[in-house]
């Protein structure tokens, strides 16, 4: 049976895409730190006659890649879909975040879906149509100021997801790249945003089961690029016509404003 091995799959946008998968008849390699959370999206997946497998991981550790990558190998030979979902921001002034942090972010943002594409891809390439899935973010487009390594990981994430699509356009593996806007997730509270900031995103949210229904869909039709929301896609567009400073001053306006 057909396989899709989703990181970061507990809850949010990775648990609405895992479930949108076992409705398109996709058995399930779930990841994530919280068991507990992975076994719900399992249970709920099998409830959809698919099977399940978890493996509660932190995904920022040390070996994480290669111990999952095993991990999937043990599992199935017939891998055709690789979501890579994790990651988290950070929000606040560069200097004033921890560095520990922040790096630990970039491990989960950049250097785990890298370290894992590589090691999954052989894989991958022997299904007769098999399919990769990164997750950035519309913060990939600009610059953000006080998401300034974050932004700058999710633009990573962009080029790489673009490069390689090319890389393997003769092959039967197909790259997406997913940039969500504003989603009703907990990426609020775990950047450290306040209420204030939290109630403006709040306004042009959209739903976990949207953005996933938009990317599962792009996935599968091979398509290169997505922006969920109409919203989103004209915010990313009018980035390449507005010049830099200007989008940079507007995204500022919004986030740096609410720091203490």
């Amino acid at each position: 049976m057909k396989t899709a091995l989703i990181t970061g799959a507990s809850r949010g946008i990775g648990r609405a895409m895992a479930l949108v998968l076992a409705r398109q008849g996709y058995d399930l390699l779930l990841t994530a730190r919280s068991a507990d959370q992975l076994e719900q999206v399992a249970t709920e997946a099998r409830q959809l006659g698919r099977s399940a497998q978890v493996l509660p991981l932190d995904l920022a550790g040390a070996g994480a890649a290669a111990q999952l990558a095993a991990w999937v190998t043990a599992q199935t030979q017939e891998l055709a879909v690789l979501v890579n979902n994790a990651g988290y921001g950070l929000w606040g002034r560069f200097e004033e975040l921890p560095l520990a942090q922040q790096q630990n972010m970039l491990q989960l943002n950049m250097h785990l879906p890298v370290e894992l594409t590589y090691a999954l891809l052989p894989l991958l390439r022997r299904q007769p149509k098999a399919y990769i899935l990164n997750v950035a973010s519309t913060a990939a487009y600009q610059a953000v100021p006080t998401l300034t390594l974050y932004a700058a990981s999710k633009a990573f994430l962009l080029s790489f997801s673009r490069g390689l699509r090319y890389e393997l356009r003769e092959t039967s593996v197909s790259v997406t790249c997913l940039s969500p806007g504003a989603t009703t997730t907990d990426f609020a509270d775990r950047a450290g945003m306040n209420a204030d900031l939290q109630a403006v995103a709040n306004k042009v949210s959209m739903t976990p089961e949207q953005v996933a229904e938009a990317g599962i869909t792009a996935l599968l039709a091979g398509e290169a690029e997505v922006i969920p929301g109409a919203l989103n896609k004209v915010s990313a567009a009018l980035t390449s016509l507005v010049p830099k400073g200007l989008t940079e001053r507007i995204a500022a306006g919004i986030y740096e404003k609410h720091l203490k």
